[in-house]
């Protein structure tokens, strides 16, 4: 079977092409309902048309900046500057706001910073917009300014009914053919054997196709309804504002025009809007313009527009258009059109119901040609050659019934949909277990990971940040409370006290703001928020602090410089330099330290050794560790550049923050699933060991290395080193992508890579798996990410692995007991053909039992929730065959007892059950389905595990399962006792039915005798403790 499903591969990358994609479909385009079956997956060609959308908008943008520069350019010589008016329409007058929607969204989205400037900038903007740039919008004004200005929502597909559902079932083109097949029927019935009795074979096909139709649309709308509540999820973005002059977050749907945005590294545009204050804000548009080259946002480049992305610096804005009216809403629009890629197993089983689907429809054009030969040559053979009859029609139309019935149940359309049916419930689960899935293949892919490469601090750690010590005037201080500030006063001079707040309140991008209740709220990062309550547990008072000082300049913190700086002038007009960071970075950078008497003296080498020492004595003991250094600036430097030397180091500062309670449980969990984890960090080499020791990660084999040393191996280095790293600090986000790139390429391992920052979005975009963190992770972030951790927990990726490798075994069972159904009714349906002459199964009835192989059994088998056993095997390789030899061995033994069975009640079944009198037929018949049916009962629950005997563990847990397994055989007793008429069936006695019931449970212990039965294991690679690095080079020939 895999021999022949290479055909219909596709490459292992996650972003396929779109000719890739053409070129697949086009190998499995034996589809009965293209319809329903490509409905969760990409619309190639409305993906196109968006494309050539988007591309336009983004043309039209660069026209519009190509305008603007040649603008300046005739300003620049004509001094042309004329006053602007607008006119304001009568309803926006009556609003209380100076300018009409349309008019600032013109402004803002053209660039046209002459008429900004004849208005007179952002402060008369924002009188007109009816804002105070400090205070933000006002609560009183909200309503008016939604029907102005409109709300921050974009244009959305509508949502299915559930009749557009069941509509799109009915396009199933072996229904269709059905119907007519039934509507034919009925004709000829009443013509022949008049009304009521005429009409029940062909009423019973539409019946029966009503039933297939109406399940599968509601199960189709369950998945659509729990794919909404995710895509609902996936849009949340939380916006940081100032309204009634109060700091607070609210959700991206709820901004206003007026509000005032704050932003910061790795947050997207909310809306489209207009700079007010900041520092070395940068922005990246390319998502909107296609232009690769951020662009700095300053006073002379005030705009911002919706929808692109912070990539360095911090600002506030205002904002002056929302919704529809950014180019970014218009952008989106295209956007929802595109679809998702098809998933690496929806792949593998559209080439495996494509391969059956031809098989079955051999046989179902067999087995009509068989049946109708053979009526042909008795109706020769008994002289009637010549008369034909509506009888003879309605036998004709009959085996063409069964035939199409038999291309229904061969072709095996719920594989790839049981994929998606699994999806969905693990998403929905995994939801309310704070993952959120954006890719529908990454669920499905992190079952088979075999590494993760994982942050520490809030993933590993709880992000919970408190000072614990601090090394200050040579000496090192413990913090407990209150009576730690009452020792720093009396043991470090006021000086030097009043310098280490300067530090710390001066140089931070968080706030100190008032709540409802008068209390002081810290907004920012955990170790700023860390930083600023140690200040305030100290004495210090932010809000004095930052009035008595001017910041002239900022340099935020990012992963790369791991460094924050900021340049702020003095009351008495000096400049004054504050620096903060990595500790052996600032280190570096200092020159003088204050000794123990609070004086600033030289740092001689020794001296430097003795704090370096201090940093690592720290570190050991888990504390992420910082320097505060300052440096006094003369007038002759100038103000506009912050110094990189020449400071002097006023404390060392110890953060703690602890493990998360059952991390080191998850991390011996994924060591035993054969899955290595490792930590990248961009904290102290120390930290990060003793952090790694305590959750169980860094073991006595393994290597903890510098990204400085690892970015210096060589080709040949990294080979051997790759494979025993188990820590990287003071990495780099370049180094954690080129980690994951050599895992990937080098040693053909499945990576799954968390991430929360801006510069993290390559490595996670490269790996198999994308985990970016929902608390501390940033929108680019999170937008390169195929799954959100929304708690930031490790335990919580464990789970998503765990719930990766359910999905996986799920549908191998799902598949093991669809493919015996399709054996069994193939082969038992043409053997009777060819022998007897008719099938033991009607076109009724093979529609009930593909209604339990299909739907019914996918939503037993494929919504199984996970058990702690899966997570005690090896992952699943890249190329390991999916259906594996177990599943052949009980595929092919639980088929050959079922056709065993069958055959002899077939051809024997009157004289062995003593069956006699003129519905002695319709009786056998009606045994042999009502076996059949509860041969597939019970082999369901046979398929709930694959190699193990014990086939009830957690089966009464499993609510669907119990539920679709009970609902099957009411029903079916239903149909037999009750829905004879339309079925072909008669009702049984207790003995028969007891007969029946005997005959799919016998399949239990066989069952379990075939698992007995030894057969060869599908290779697996060798396990993480034991890399063999893939050839490459020279070496692949």
């Amino acid at each position: 079977m895999e021999k022949y499903l290479k055909e219909f591969e596709l490459d292992e990358h996650k972003n396929h092409t779109v000719e890739a994609l053409s070129k697949w479909r086009l190998a499995v385009r034996l589809v009965k309902n293209p319809l329903r079956r490509f409905r969760h997956v990409a619309d190639l060609v409305k993906r196109v048309q968006a494309e050539e959308k988007k591309k336009k908008i983004q043309y039209q943008l660069r026209k519009i900046r190509v305008a603007v520069y040649v603008q300046k350019a005739v300003e620049h010589f004509t001094n042309a500057v004329g006053p602007v008016e607008f006119k304001t329409s009568e309803k926006t007058r009556e609003a209380g706001f100076g300018i009409d929607p349309d008019d600032i969204a013109t402004l803002v989205c053209g660039h046209d910073y002459k008429n900004y400037t004849n208005i007179g900038g952002v402060e008369e903007i924002a009188k007109k917009l009816s804002v105070s740039v400090e205070e933000g919008v006002n609560q009183d004004s909200i309503h008016n300014r939604q029907q102005i200005y409109g709300l921050n929502r974009y244009t959305e597909k509508p949502s299915k009914s559930f009749l557009m559902f069941v509509w799109e079932a009915l396009h199933d083109l072996t229904l269709i053919i059905l119907i007519v097949c039934a509507v034919v029927s009925i004709g000829i019935g009443i013509a022949t054997e008049g009304w009521p009795s005429g009409v029940y074979d062909g009423l019973g096909i539409i019946l029966s196709v009503f039933l297939v139709v109406v399940v599968t649309a509601t199960s189709d709308y369950q998945q659509s309804l729990q794919f909404k509540d995710l895509d609902k999820e996936k849009k949340k973005i939380v916006v940081h504002i100032t309204r009634n002059g109060k700091r607070q977050k609210i959700s991206i749907y709820d901004l206003l025009v007026g509000d005032i945005v704050h932003l910061s590294t790795g947050d997207q545009v909310p809306a489209d809007g207009i700079f007010i204050s900041g520092y070395s804000l940068l922005i990246d548009e390319s998502s909107l313009t296609g232009e690769s080259e951020p662009v700095d946002i300053d006073e002379r480049r005030p705009f911002l527009l919706s929808g692109t992305k912070v990539q360095d610096g911090q600002g506030k804005m205002i904002v002056t258009t929302v919704g529809m009216r950014t180019e970014w809403g218009k952008l989106m629009e295209t956007l929802n059109e595109g679809g998702e890629n098809e998933t690496p197993l929806q792949v593998k089983l559209q080439g495996v119901a494509t391969i059956i689907g031809k098989i079955g429809l051999a046989f179902a054009v067999l087995t009509f040609l068989v049946l109708t030969v053979r009526f042909v040559v008795e109706k020769a053979t008994n002289g009637d050659f010549s008369s034909w009859s509506s009888n003879d029609a309605m036998k004709l139309l009959n085996y063409f019934s069964i035939a199409v019935t038999i291309i229904v149940v061969a072709i095996p359309e719920g594989l790839p949909l049981a994929v998606t049916l699994s999806l969905a419930f693990a998403m929905k689960k995994l939801m309310n277990d704070r993952a959120l899935v954006r890719h529908l293949s990454a669920c499905e892919t992190m079952g088979s990971a075999t590494c993760i490469c994982t942050d520490k601090t809030g993933t590993l750690t709880t992000n919970h940040m408190v000072v614990n010590k601090i090394w200050i005037c040579d000496k090192a201080m413990e913090i407990t409370g209150n009576e730690s500030a009452d020792k720093l006063k009396a043991e470090i001079p006021e000086e030097v006290i009043s310098i280490l707040w300067q530090a710390i309140f001066q140089n931070t991008s968080s706030e100190v703001v008032k709540d409802k209740d008068g209390n002081n709220t810290i907004l920012g990062t955990p170790t700023e928020s860390a930083l600023l309550e140690y200040g305030l547990l100290s004495g210090g008072d932010f809000g004095a602090e930052r009035k008595a000082y001017k910041i002239l300049k900022v340099e935020p913190f990012n992963s790369v410089r791991k460094k924050m700086s900021v340049l702020v002038g003095l009351p008495d007009g000096g400049v004054r330099a504050f620096c903060k960071g990595a500790s052996e970075i600032i280190l570096k950078m200092c020159d003088k330290i204050i000794d123990c008497n609070g004086n600033a003296v030289d740092l001689p080498e020794e001296q430097a050794k003795n704090v370096s020492d201090v940093i690592n004595e720290f570190a050991s003991e888990a504390l992420r560790t910082l320097c505060l250094a300052v440096k006094d600036i003369n007038e002759t430097e100038g103000e506009t550049r912050i110094p990189d030397d020449g400071y002097t180091l006023i404390a060392i500062v110890g953060i703690k923050d602890p493990v998360r309670p059952g991390v080191k449980e998850a991390v011996e969990t994924c060591l035993a699933a054969g899955i290595t984890v490792r930590m990248v960090t961009g904290d102290n080499i120390n930290t990060a060991k003793a952090i790694a020791k305590e959750c169980g990660i860094l073991t006595e084999d393994g290597i903890a290395i510098e990204g400085p040393e690892f970015r210096n191996l060589s080709p040949e280095q990294l080979k051997e080193i790759v494979p025993k790293i188990q820590v990287m600090a003071r990495s780099l986000p370049l180094d954690k992508h080129t980690l994951v790139n050599h895992l990937r390429n080098m040693f053909g391992e499945v990576v799954a890579v968390t991430g929360d920052g801006t510069n993290d979005a390559p490595a996670l975009h490269e790996a198999d798996i994308g985990l970016a963190m929902g608390i501390a992770g940033t929108e680019v972030a999170k937008e390169n990410a195929d799954v959100i951790i929304m708690d930031d927990n490790f335990s919580t990726i464990v789970n998503v692995a765990k719930w990766g490798r359910a999905i996986y075994i799920n549908i191998q069972k799902f598949v093991q007991f669809q493919l015996t159904v399709n054996v069994v009714a193939l082969v038992i349906n043409f053997v009777s053909a060819c022998i007897i002459g008719s099938a033991p199964l009607t076109a009724v009835q093979l529609l009930w039992v593909n209604l339990i192989m299909d739907t019914l059994g996918a939503l037993a088998l494929a919504t199984e929730p996970p058990n702690d056993g899966l997570m005690k095997r090896i992952p699943v390789g890249r190329k390991t065959s999916f259906i594996t030899k177990p599943m052949w061995r009980n595929i092919f033994g639980q088929s050959l007892y079922q056709l065993i069975v069958l055959g002899i009640l077939t051809f024997d079944g009157k004289k062995l059950l003593r069956i006699t009198g003129s519905d002695a037929t319709k009786v056998l018949n009606t045994i042999i389905f009502n076996s059949f049916v509860f041969c597939q009962v019970f082999n369901e629950i046979n398929s709930r595990e694959i190699e193990k005997i014990n086939i009830f563990r957690g089966m009464f847990d499993s609510k669907v399962f119990f539920s679709v397994i009970f609902s099957t055989v009411a029903f079916q007793v239903v149909i037999v006792e009750f829905l004879g008429t339309f079925a072909s069936t008669v009702p049984l006695n207790w003995q028969m039915w007891l007969l029946s019931v005997l005959i799919g449970a016998i399949s239990m212990p066989i069952a379990a005798i075939l698992k007995c039965i030894p057969v060869g294991k599908d290779a697996v690679k060798q396990h993480h403790d034991g890399y063999e690095a893939l050839p490459s080079g020279p070496d692949i020939a």
